[in-house]
C-alpha cells in the first residue's frame, strides 16, 4: 500500500493528521508514508490535493467529494455523524486503509 500525505507549508493540521494516521496504521507493519509539501495551485492540481492535509492511498484520495476542486486551502472532513472536522475520524481512516489493502481490517484474518 502506498501512502502520500500532501500538505501546504506550515499546515496547522498536519501533525494531528500524522498522529491519527500512525494510530490507524497499527496492524500494517512496514507501510511507509511519503510526505509532500505543495506550495502552488498547479502542483495541487497535479497531485490531486483537495486541501491540506490530503492523504492519497495508492494515488487516490478516499475522502474526496465528487466535483471537489484541487486547493491549497485548509481541508475539512465530514464525519459519519455529519459533523465537520479538521481531520477524518480514526474509524473512517481505518476503513479507507482496509478498503485499499483489499484484506479487510487488520486482525480480521
Amino acid at each position: 500500500m502506498e501512502l502520500t500525505l500532501l500538505t501546504i507549508p506550515g499546515c496547522p493540521r498536519a501533525a494531528a493528521f500524522e498522529e491519527l494516521l500512525a494510530a490507524a496504521l497499527t496492524g500494517y507493519p512496514g507501510v511507509a508514508i511519503e510526505r509532500c509539501e505543495i506550495s502552488d495551485e498547479h502542483a495541487a492540481a497535479e497531485a490531486g490535493m483537495c486541501g491540506s492535509p490530503t492523504l492519497l492511498i495508492n494515488g487516490v484520495d478516499p475522502f474526496a467529494q465528487p466535483g471537489q476542486e484541487p486547493s491549497l486551502s485548509c481541508r475539512l472532513y465530514r464525519g459519519d455523524d455529519g459533523c465537520i472536522a479538521p481531520v477524518p475520524s480514526l474509524a473512517a481512516l481505518r476503513r479507507a486503509l482496509a478498503a485499499a489493502s483489499g484484506s479487510g481490517l487488520p486482525g480480521d484474518g
